[in-house]
């Protein structure tokens, strides 16, 4: 088979192109996972002065006093813990059915607004989720959820205690405010992508409407829903400015999720310029390696998941 001058000089036009463009993505690659190596790196050596002085017990500790230097990150993880799992709990259940009826239930002449005005929430700025919380959330807490959680959960230690307004629970509830928009917007688009043969063959066999998007379009779905509340389960374990606002910033562990806690991001930006010794310093820099850390192991675990996923669809 012999090849025409035509084809040659394309394949020289586009060959070079294709090659270059092989590079720069590797390129691209490369540089990236040199960045992530790079942070990790000068977050070990800045944090170095804190794991030398405490040890491993910096993980464990729940004291955190910068008068004697005494610093443990324990409040600071049951804090952020605490707070993502309360946003990812509300924003996965609200998101998840906001995109199924976007996608399946909603009229165009609404569906469609709706779903641009979901994704611009997701770019409002954290400082104003962090206002509003500060002023209206928090004050409602107080006087109105509280109190009537409180009277009929009241037998149960998580919500006992005094109410002060800030608290896990408030920001719980503006991180899952936060992150509703993401999960809604990219469930909603996976959900719009599968097949509408899939519908329409589970509507002949005589399921109702809803349960053809319940039992067959959300299972068929599931590895993007699940991409999406993983994304978002990010966002929250990251976010600082709003969840400093509302949250009370005590470095405590209470059983309460209306009593006043930190997270790990919180406590940094709180208090990184009223850090004067060295040790303070290395400390909140040790909490931003562990930050680190966990934000890899989400992502790893969910990862796995995914792939665990996709494994067994192609059994």
């Amino acid at each position: 088979m012999t090849v025409g001058p035509q084809f040659r000089r394309v394949a020289r036009f586009v060959s070079p192109a294709d090659r270059g463009f092989a590079a720069v993505v590797y390129g691209g690659s490369i540089l990236f996972a040199l960045l992530i190596i790079g942070l990790f790196v000068e977050l070990v050596l800045g944090s170095w002065p804190s794991i030398v002085a405490f040890g491993p017990s910096f993980i464990w500790k729940s004291s955190w006093d910068p008068i004697t230097s005494n610093f443990g990150a324990l409040p600071m993880i049951f804090g952020t813990v605490m707070t993502s799992l309360i946003a990812i709990v509300l924003a996965a259940f609200i998101g998840i059915m906001a995109a199924v009826f976007l996608a399946d239930f909603a009229p165009r002449w609404l569906g469609q607004p709706l779903s641009f005005l979901i994704e611009l929430l997701a770019a409002v700025p954290s400082v104003v989720y962090g206002l509003w919380g500060l002023f209206v959330l928090a004050p409602f807490m107080r006087t109105a959820i509280g109190p009537a959680l409180q009277h009929v959960l009241g037998w149960m230690p998580l919500f006992s205690g005094p109410i002060y307004g800030g608290g896990l629970l408030t920001g719980g509830i503006i991180l899952a405010l936060m992150i509703v928009p993401t999960v809604t917007a990219i469930s909603r688009d996976v959900l719009v992508a599968i097949p509408r043969d899939l519908r329409e063959a589970s509507m002949a066999l005589g399921s109702t409407k809803w349960e053809t998007a319940i039992r067959v379009v959300l299972p068929a779905a599931r590895v993007g829903v699940f991409g999406a509340c993983v994304l978002a389960l990010g966002r929250a374990l990251g976010e600082t400015i709003a969840v400093t606002m509302v949250i009370g910033n005590r470095p405590e562990i209470s059983a309460s999720l209306f009593a006043p806690s930190y997270t790990l991001a919180s406590v940094i930006a709180n208090e990184f310029t009223e850090a004067t010794t060295s040790i303070y310093i290395s400390a909140l820099i040790e909490l931003g390696l562990i930050l680190f850390l966990v934000s890899m192991a989400v992502n790893a675990v969910a990862r796995f998941m995914i792939w665990s996923v996709r494994g067994s669809e192609r059994v």
